[in-house]
C-alpha cells in the first residue's frame, strides 16, 4: 500500500480545474507572448500542475497548431550551463516535433550557429557575455579569435595547443561578416527575430514550454534558467509556465546578487526578481478539511484497487463533492460502495483508516499534498514493521498517527511524551492525560455557555468539576505548565483519538527513526529534560542555576555521569565540547563532584586538546585537594601535550 512521489496525471487533488483555466489563459491571445508562474510551496502539486496542463494541450487537439515543450532544470544541473541548456532544448524539441523542419534548412542553421555561440563561449577564457542574453558582439567576437590565436601559439598551463587550434576553429567558423553597426541590442533582436523565423517555417501557432523543477536546482543554476527565459519572453508566439516555489527564488536572487546591502530595498528587489518575469501569477492554494479527508481517501483507496474504470468514477464523484467543499462531504463509506460496487468490499479496512486517520492529517499537515503521502507511508512503514516484529496488535493507526502529527510538527512535544512515556511503569504519560482532560474539560465549559437552560448548564459545569480536580493533582508539573501554556500544543491534544489512559511505549519504539528512548538515559526520568538544557546556549544555561542548587546530590551525581559520558563521546576536543558550561554548572552548584570533575579532565585525550581546557575552572575547582590535582594536570599539559595545548598551560603556569 506504499504510495508513490511523483508528479502525476491522475488527479486526486482536482487540480485539473487549475491546467484548464491556465491553458485558457494562454490560448485566448496565442500570438502574443504570455509568461505564467505557477507557485505553491514544496511539496504543493506544482509539477502535477504541469503534467495536466501537457495532457490537457494534448486532450483539445492543438496539436497542429501548438508546440508544447517540457524542460526540467534540475536534470540538466551538473551537466550542462543552464541557459544553453534551455535554450538547445526549445530548440531541439521544436525541430522534433515539427516535420517540417529539416536541420539543412536555413533557419534551423542560423539558430544552431547562435546556440553554438554560446558554448564556444563557455570554453573560453576572458570572453565577455552579456548576462541577458548570452550572445557576444560582433567587437567581443574579434578580440577572442585574436586571443585564441595567442593562445594555441603559447598555451598556458593547463591548456593543449591542440585544444585551444580546436577552439579557435570553431570560433572562426561562426564569424560573420563584419559589421561595425553591430551592438548588443541589435544582436538581442537578431536573435529573437531568427527564433520567430524558426516559428514560421515550423508552421506554429505558438509554442508552450513548461519549466519545472526550479526550486530543486541549486541557486545559481535557477537564475541561469530565468535569465535564458527571458531572451523569449518578449518573442511572439511564445507562453511559459514556470513552477517554482517563490521563497526559493527569493533565496537564489539573494545569492546570486550578495553584494546588495541587506535592506529593505534589497528585500523588495528579491521579492520582485519574479514579479517583473512573471506576467500572471497563480498560486496553488493548500488543502482544506474536507479536499484533506478526501484526498486522503483516494489515496488509500488507490492504492488498494489501482488505476481503472473504477477508481476514475470514485475520482469523478470526489470531484463533484469538492466542487463544493464549504459543505462537507466526505467520501464516506456508502458513497464508495454505492461507485465501487463489489470492489468495496476489499477497500473496507482502508476506508475505516480513512476515516480515522484523515481529520488527523487534516489538522496537522496543513494541506500540503507530499507531507500527506510521505506521512501516510512512513505511517503504514511502521505499522507493517511493528507487525514484522510481533507486537502489530498493539499499534492502533489512529493513535499512532496523532504521535506521529507532534513528531513532525511539534517534536520537542514528541520527545517529552517519549521520555516521559518511556520510564512510566505503565507506557502512560500523565501530564499527557492531565493535559487532554484540561482541554476536554476547558471545551465542555465552552459549550455549557450555549446550552438553553439552567439545568443544562449546571449538569455539564458538573461534570468538569470533577476533571478539574484531577487536574489540580499536576498541577506543579512543570510539563504540564509548558503545555498547557501552548496554544499549538492545546490545539494538538484535540485531536482525537485521545492517549490519555495508552500504553505509549509501543508506538514509542516503532518511532525511534533518530532516538532510542530505551537506551540508558531513560533511566534518568524526569532529570533527562535538565540535562538537554544544561547542553544549551552558556547564557541559557546560567539560567539553570537555582534551578540545579535544588536538586538532592544523588540526582546532581546522575546529571553529572550522563553528561561525562555524552562529551567523553565527542570526536572533537579542539574546541569546546557541548555541555562543558552545563557541566561547569553542575560542578560549582555540588561542590562534592570536583572528585569526578578532576577524573574526567585526567581522562581527556591530550593529544587532541584545545586551549578551552585550560580556561575557566577558578571558580569551580575550589577544594585544595583538586586544586593540586589540576596544577599537577596543568604540568603535565604544557610538557606532553599538543603544541597549541602546550602553549596555553605553559601561560597558566605563568600567570599562577
Amino acid at each position: 500500500m506504499i504510495l508513490t512521489d511523483n508528479e502525476t496525471k491522475v488527479d486526486l487533488l482536482n487540480s485539473e480545474s487549475i491546467a484548464h483555466t491556465i491553458v485558457k489563459v494562454i490560448r485566448e491571445r496565442p500570438e502574443h507572448p504570455v509568461t505564467i508562474g505557477v507557485h505553491g510551496d514544496w511539496g504543493a502539486g506544482k509539477s502535477s500542475v504541469l503534467e495536466m496542463i501537457e495532457v490537457r494541450v494534448k486532450k483539445e487537439d492543438l496539436k497542429d497548431k501548438v508546440v508544447c515543450i517540457k524542460f526540467n532544470g534540475w536534470r540538466f544541473q551538473g551537466f550542462e550551463d543552464a541557459k544553453i541548456a534551455l535554450i538547445e532544448n526549445i530548440v531541439t524539441e521544436l525541430i522534433e516535433q515539427r516535420p517540417l523542419l529539416t536541420k539543412a534548412s536555413e533557419e534551423v542553421i542560423d539558430i544552431f550557429q547562435r546556440i553554438d555561440w554560446l558554448k564556444v563561449a563557455k570554453k573560453s577564457v576572458g570572453l565577455g557575455i552579456t548576462a541577458f542574453t548570452g550572445i557576444p558582439t560582433g567587437a567581443v567576437v574579434e578580440t577572442f579569435l585574436t586571443g585564441l590565436q595567442n593562445l594555441a601559439a603559447n598555451p598556458l598551463e593547463g591548456v593543449t595547443k591542440e585544444g585551444a587550434d580546436d577552439l579557435f576553429k570553431q570560433a572562426s567558423s561562426l564569424l560573420k561578416p563584419k559589421d561595425p553597426s553591430k551592438n548588443v541590442p541589435k544582436e538581442i533582436s537578431e536573435f529573437r527575430k531568427s527564433f520567430d523565423k524558426l516559428l514560421k517555417a515550423a508552421g506554429v501557432e505558438q509554442l508552450i514550454v513548461l519549466v519545472d523543477d526550479l526550486d530543486r536546482c541549486l541557486p545559481d543554476t535557477a537564475i541561469e534558467t530565468l535569465e535564458a527565459i527571458r531572451l523569449f519572453i518578449f518573442t511572439k508566439k511564445t507562453a511559459f509556465v514556470i513552477a517554482a516555489d517563490e521563497g526559493m527564488i527569493e533565496y537564489a536572487v539573494r545569492r546570486h546578487f550578495p553584494d546588495l546591502p541587506d535592506t529593505l530595498m534589497h528585500q523588495s528587489y528579491t521579492r520582485n526578481y519574479l514579479e517583473k518575469l512573471i506576467q500572471i501569477p497563480f498560486k496553488i492554494p493548500i488543502l482544506g478539511e474536507t479536499e484533506t479527508k478526501i484526498y486522503v481517501t483516494l489515496l488509500l483507496v488507490g492504492s488498494e484497487i489501482g488505476e481503472g474504470k473504477d477508481f476514475d468514477k470514485l475520482i469523478a464523484v470526489a470531484r463533484e463533492r469538492l466542487k463544493k467543499p464549504w459543505e462537507s462531504l466526505p467520501l464516506d463509506a456508502e458513497t464508495i460502495r454505492s461507485t465501487l460496487g463489489e470492489k468495496a468490499k476489499g477497500v473496507q479496512n482502508t476506508v475505516l483508516l480513512s476515516d480515522q486517520i484523515g481529520p488527523i492529517l487534516a489538522n496537522g499537515a496543513k494541506g500540503n499534498p507530499r507531507v500527506i503521502k510521505r506521512f501516510l507511508n512512513t505511517l503504514l512503514l511502521r505499522q507493517l514493521t511493528a507487525e514484522a516484529r510481533g507486537f502489530g496488535s498493539s499499534i492502533s493507526l489512529p493513535a499512532l498517527a496523532k504521535l506521529m502529527i507532534a513528531e513532525r510538527f511539534i517534536p520537542r512535544l514528541f520527545e517529552q511524551i517519549a521520555t516521559s512515556a518511556a520510564t512510566a511503569s505503565n507506557g502512560i504519560c500523565e501530564e499527557l492525560k492531565y493535559l487532554e482532560i484540561n482541554v476536554a474539560a476547558k471545551e465542555e465549559e465552552t459549550e455549557s455557555d450555549t446550552l438553553n437552560g439552567i439545568e443544562k448548564v449546571k449538569t455539564s459545569k458538573e461534570k468538569t468539576k470533577t476533571k478539574r480536580q484531577e487536574i489540580n493533582n499536576k498541577s506543579e508539573s512543570p510539563l504540564f505548565l509548558e503545555w498547557a501554556n501552548s496554544e499549538n500544543i492545546k490545539d494538538w491534544a484535540k485531536i482525537k483519538p485521545s492517549l490519555a489512559d495508552l500504553d505509549l511505549r509501543p508506538y514509542i519504539f516503532v518511532a525511534k527513526d533518530k532516538k532510542d528512548f530505551f537506551g540508558t538515559s531513560t533511566s534518568l526520568g524526569h532529570l533527562t529534560f535538565l540535562i538537554e538544557k544544561l547542553f544549551g546556549k552558556k547564557f541559557s544555561v546560567q539560567t539553570l542555576e537555582s534551578e540545579i542548587k535544588d536538586i538532592p546530590a544523588s540526582d546532581a551525581i546522575r546529571i553529572f555521569d550522563e553528561m561525562r559520558s555524552r562529551i567523553i563521546g565527542s570526536t572533537d576536543f579542539t574546541k569546546e565540547p557541548d555541555g562543558i558550561p552545563g557541566l561547569m554548572l553542575v560542578v560549582k552548584s555540588h561542590p562534592d563532584l570536583q572528585g569526578r570533575l578532576m577524573n574526567f579532565l585526567e581522562s581527556l585525550p591530550t593529544a587532541s586538546l584545545g586551549v578551552w581546557v585550560v580556561r575557566g575552572w577558578e571558580g569551580i575547582i575550589t577544594s585544595e585537594s583538586e586544586k593540586k590535582r589540576f596544577d599537577k594536570l596543568i604540568d603535565n599539559w604544557s610538557t606532553n601535550g599538543n603544541p597549541i595545548l602546550m602553549a596555553a598551560a605553559g601561560n597558566v603556569k605563568k600567570i599562577r
